[in-house]
């Protein structure tokens, strides 16, 4: 199979998904459009990831795999000698059905994929210690403030420096925050421009709060560094 034939394969199985849903959901009612990341918003993951030319990327969180497949997509339009991707979502068997998975091998993406099926906490430490560098994360796992934090602390020592983290539900405030300790701290920089046309969700309940992209993208410095303590930036 050719590589134009390869990403056919892939953006079919990406339209049935975004035009018709998955062919199991879990039984809740809109499970699908409420966890799934929107079409278009993954259309610009996988512009970016293509731009950066990568060829190692890790993802926290599969459920019904409409960020990976444009992650898929973006490894096979670069094409490079030994793509890479890495999933890691401890609920795919017990929780989504296997789902997600399913339609990855629907696109023939098992060949360059790998699922872990340990939480990020556990997952990440383990790729860490066998070596992995990455190119760019996307990172749509837990929203809890400390599981974020442990995510980003473990991606920053395996994405390559200067490489991307791509981080979904941006305007969540456990995530927001999260993020504003890396960037006041260890040199990480919000790409303003890589989500032109993404999903806008509000920052907090109130009717005048600001509208952020629901993705954000972000440049680790190069070289990494660590910072003294004596310099900590409250965030």
């Amino acid at each position: 199979m050719t590589a134009d034939e390869r990403r056919t394969r892939v953006r079919e199985v990406r339209r049935r998904l975004a035009q018709e849903g998955p062919t199991w959901t879990r039984g809740f009612a809109a499970d699908f459009p409420t966890v799934t990341v929107p079409e278009r918003d993954c259309d610009q993951l996988r512009d970016v990831l293509i731009s950066e030319g990568a060829q190692t990327v890790v993802e926290v969180g599969l459920a019904y795999a409409s960020s990976a497949l444009a992650i898929g997509e973006a490894l096979v339009t670069v094409a490079p000698p030994r793509p890479r991707h890495i999933i890691i979502d401890p609920f795919q068997e017990r929780e989504w059905s296997n789902a997600g998975w399913d339609l990855l091998r629907s696109a023939g993406l098992d060949a360059i994929a790998s699922l872990m099926l340990a939480p990020s906490s556990i997952a990440l430490p383990q790729l860490l210690t066998e070596g992995l560098v990455a190119d760019a994360a996307f990172v749509d796992g837990s929203h809890r403030f400390h599981e974020v934090f442990v995510d980003f602390y473990y991606l920053r020592k395996i994405v390559r420096p200067g490489g991307l983290i791509v981080i979904d539900d941006a305007w969540a405030p456990s995530v927001r925050t999260a993020l504003r300790y890396y960037e006041r701290n260890l040199g990480w920089t919000v790409i303003p421009d890589a989500f032109p046309d993404g999903t806008l969700m509000k920052a907090a309940a109130a009717p005048r709060a600001e509208s952020v992209p629901r993705c954000q993208a972000i440049r680790l410095p190069d070289p990494s560094f660590e910072p003294p303590f004596e310099e900590f930036h409250a965030f």
